[in-house]
């Protein structure tokens, strides 16, 4: 038989072991008592679950069923509910789940459930309800019920993953059971903050149900867990039985069918059947900061360092056998690691069990008796960091206020911890401190400054007098002007520098200021020296670059300048329209807004030898003084070889040879697309070719029109490019369209867009004669500006 420890006389026991003793027994007799009421209670849920989902009862009506039975067969309540778990297996079904229809036991209506889903047995779910009621029974923590809520509606409903989240006392989501997430997720999104955006916490809040299964949207409302493709359907269900709820369960499946109404039925029933026992693994000791513990704890919450409430326990002799913490500052911490308000509700033997039996107990004991402040000397203590030992140093107050204690402790051997902090710090920033004493005429460094110095430390520190003898010559000047300042009236330094070293020249800054006596006289230099090395030198770097983009930028805008010029000598452009065998033709060219490079685009528009009319619209790939260049072969020697009495595809293929070998580099041959188009007035018929063109647009009678494009290639491209051209009888009243592709380009958008538009937008403005049609047209489309546009308009007046 074995004897309580709290109750062992043995001789030369100590009172600190007798009082651990006692600590041990009593956490271990609550522990087993707590133990055997979650035992009953998770049964009693479990039964009360088993009759609400078999017999369709409500959970009082369940719970009266089970009372009733025990009282007519003279059995306990326990064991009532034991034999109808036992009978779970054995017992069918006999009614329809409550969400058949008719008023949910919660309250709401709800409609006629749909026919069960392909493979569903109808019976299966009130089985499957039973089945997981007596399984619950053996949880003993809320992973537990995660992990059989998982296995019991995997097949049935594809549940792959399952988080149950409880609603902490600062409002915080705090994950307490899953399964099928992994780990590092579940680390990840163990405590949550209160904040917008979560499904759980909403779901909480609002006490509704939330059904998810649009990621792209829920991700766009919801921060959710895990990649919003991983499930596609999730459901987030309050746990029921608080008024507000506290808690949530989730449901993830990766099949990307949403839950349907039978799905959903099923959830509420499984989600309803955890709501007892997570009700008890979820619950948290009541927070006793009421009436003056709250004035306290809110006095505490504004204090720095280490501050308690203690509230005597008192054995029945009234003998002090602990003290509970009641109150407590963010920054009091145990050997457990728990912080402040994390220690309420505890006993200080719990969280500090060494102090037993020390004076510091005794101090305690003193300090509430007596009420004379209890002053402990500086004592060690040793306790566990992170799985490391260590031995701090603490002085403790002890002050009685009423009938309790507020207790304070300062640790004393934080130096040390600084001092690693300060040296890291130096480190990375590459700085180094200095004092210099000048009464004693003694300076000391730190380790880091003589290697921002690159100075071995057994030759010592340098002098402030002596620093600017170290520095480049052109640097010792100023810095010696400004130490002589810091030394003689105290002005502080803030000064840049440059030193030699083996490794070439460093960046220094100085920051140093004095200390002064009564009569404003220095006595004591503080400062620190910053190697800024790698900063300087990527600023020089950053001029540099942008010394080169100004130098590039400058020649870009003389060459665009030029380009320009010569673009309007090559390409002038009539300001009122044209009159030309009988056709009035209109011009427009606009240049691109973006950029610094002038584009290739260009017309013709002449009166031919035989009292016929040339049309030429053309678009040279790139831009800048070579395509400038192109164009304007392209333009003189296509009106030269029309002129001289070639055909539209004859000239076109020239001009296709010519490209390819006036080329000085065969990998960078000039392309360009271009429309010819040839007139007789007698017949007002027009011949025309294209070299890789955008089809011309015809309005006619208020309708818009492209031509059937001809074969051609785009100019440059091959040495084989055939050319083909058409014939087009115009009519009195048509307008011809030849232009280029910034009319109609906008990026990211088909090609096939912009003609619907240009199409839509002529037939709607340039029917007939009507004033300044190829204004009204450029008005309605809008050109994006970030190509040139070049446009002619052949019209036919009506006779």
């Amino acid at each position: 038989m074995q004897t309580d420890p709290a109750s062992s006389s043995s001789d030369g026991a100590s009172p600190e072991v007798l009082a651990l003793a006692k600590v041990v027994a009593r956490l271990r007799a609550e522990l087993a008592d707590l133990e055997g009421l979650g035992a009953s209670a998770a049964v009693l849920e479990r039964a009360t679950g088993v009759l609400m989902a078999r017999d369709g009862l409500t959970a009082d009506a369940a719970y009266e069923t089970l009372v009733q039975g025990a009282a007519r067969r003279d059995r306990t309540l326990m064991e009532e509910c034991w034999i109808t778990l036992g009978e779970v297996r054995s017992r069918p079904a006999r009614h329809p789940l409550p969400d058949s229809g008719g008023p949910d036991p919660d309250g709401d209506a709800r409609a006629p459930a749909p026919a069960p889903a392909p493979g569903r047995d109808p019976a299966s779910p009130h089985l499957l309800l039973a089945d997981l009621a007596a399984s619950l029974a053996g949880a003993r923590s809320a992973g537990d019920t995660a992990e059989m809520l998982q296995k019991a509606l995997r097949v049935p409903l594809g549940v792959d993953a399952v988080m149950i989240y409880t609603l902490g006392g600062s409002g915080k989501l705090e994950l307490i059971g899953h399964a099928g997430i992994d780990g590092a997720l579940a680390a990840q999104w163990r405590d949550v903050p209160p904040l917008t955006g979560v499904a759980a916490m909403e779901v909480i809040t609002s006490g509704e149900p939330l059904w998810l299964a649009d990621p792209e949207r829920d991700a766009a409302r919801f921060q959710l867990i895990g990649p919003p493709e991983r499930w596609p359907a999730r459901a987030w269900l309050p746990v029921p039985g608080g008024q507000p709820a506290t808690g949530a369960i989730g449901f993830f499946r990766t099949a990307p069918a949403s839950f349907d109404a039978a799905d959903r039925a099923l959830l509420r029933r499984a989600v309803r059947l955890c709501g007892g026992p997570l009700r008890v693994f979820g619950r948290r000791d009541a927070d006793p900061a009421e009436g003056e513990v709250a004035a306290v704890q809110t006095i505490l919450d504004t204090l720095p360092g280490g501050v308690v409430l203690l509230s005597p326990l008192r054995a029945p002799t009234g003998e002090v056998e602990d003290y509970l913490i009641e109150a407590a500052a963010p920054e009091a911490t145990d050997v457990a690691g728990r912080r402040g308000k994390e220690l309420v509700g505890r006993r200080v033997l719990e969280s500090y069990p060494t102090v037993a039996g020390t004076p510091l107990w005794q101090g305690y004991g003193d300090a509430l008796a007596t009420g004379v402040t209890y002053d402990g000397e500086p004592f060690s203590y040793r306790e566990v960091v992170a799985g490391v030992p260590e031995t701090s140093v603490y002085s403790v107050r002890a002050t009685r206020l009423g009938g309790r204690l507020v207790v304070s402790w300062i640790r004393h051997d934080t130096g040390a911890r600084e001092l690693r902090r300060l040296t890291t710090m130096q480190r990375m920033g590459n700085l180094g401190w200095a004092d210099w004493n000048l009464a004693t005429d003694t300076i000391n460094w730190s380790e880091q400054l003589y290697a921002v110095f690159d100075r071995p430390p057994e030759q010592g520190p340098i002098r402030v007098g002596e620093l600017p003898m170290h520095l480049v010559p052109e640097d010792r000047p100023v810095l010696a002007a400004a130490v002589r300042r810091l030394l003689g009236e105290g002005t502080p330094i803030d000064q840049s520098f440059r030193i030699n070293t083996a490794g070439g020249v460093r960046h220094l800054r100085i920051v140093a200021e004095a200390d002064t006596d009564a009569y404003g006289t220095p006595v004591e230099v503080h400062g620190f020296v910053q190697d800024h090395s790698a900063q300087r030198d990527a600023e020089l770097a950053l001029l540099e670059s942008e010394r080169s983009v100004l130098i590039q930028e400058g020649v870009l805008q003389a060459e665009r300048a030029i380009a320009a010029r010569l673009q309007h000598a090559l390409l002038p452009i009539p300001e009122r329209s044209m009159e030309l065998v009988g056709l009035r033709v209109d011009i427009a060219y606009v240049p691109s807004d973006t950029g610094v490079n002038v584009g290739g685009d260009w017309y013709s528009a002449i009166e031919l030898p035989d009292k016929g009319a040339l049309f030429v619209v053309g678009d040279v790939a790139g831009h800048g003084l070579d395509a400038v260049g192109t164009m304007a072969q392209l333009r003189f020697t296509a009106k030269g070889m029309i002129i001289t009495g070639s055909s539209l595809p004859d000239a076109m293929g020239r001009l296709n040879s010519l490209l390819l070998h006036t080329a000085a580099d065969p990998t960078s041959v000039a392309t360009a697309t271009m429309v010819m188009a040839r007139y007789r007035p007698a017949d007002r018929r027009l011949t025309w070719a294209r070299a890789g063109h955008l089809p011309p647009l015809l309005v006619r009678g208020g309708e818009a029109r492209f031509l059937p494009l001809p074969e051609g290639n785009l100019l440059g491209a091959s040495f084989d490019s055939v050319y083909v051209e058409q014939t087009l009888r115009l009519e009195p009243g048509d307008h011809l369209l030849l232009y280029t592709d910034g009319l109609i380009e906008v990026p990211g958008e088909y090609m096939d867009r912009g003609l619907d538009r240009l199409a839509e937008a002529a037939a709607r403005v340039m029917g007939g004669d009507s004033p300044e049609p190829l204004s009204r047209l450029l008005s309605a489309l809008h050109p994006a500006g970030r190509d040139d546009v070049c446009v002619v308009d052949i019209h036919v007046p009506e006779d």
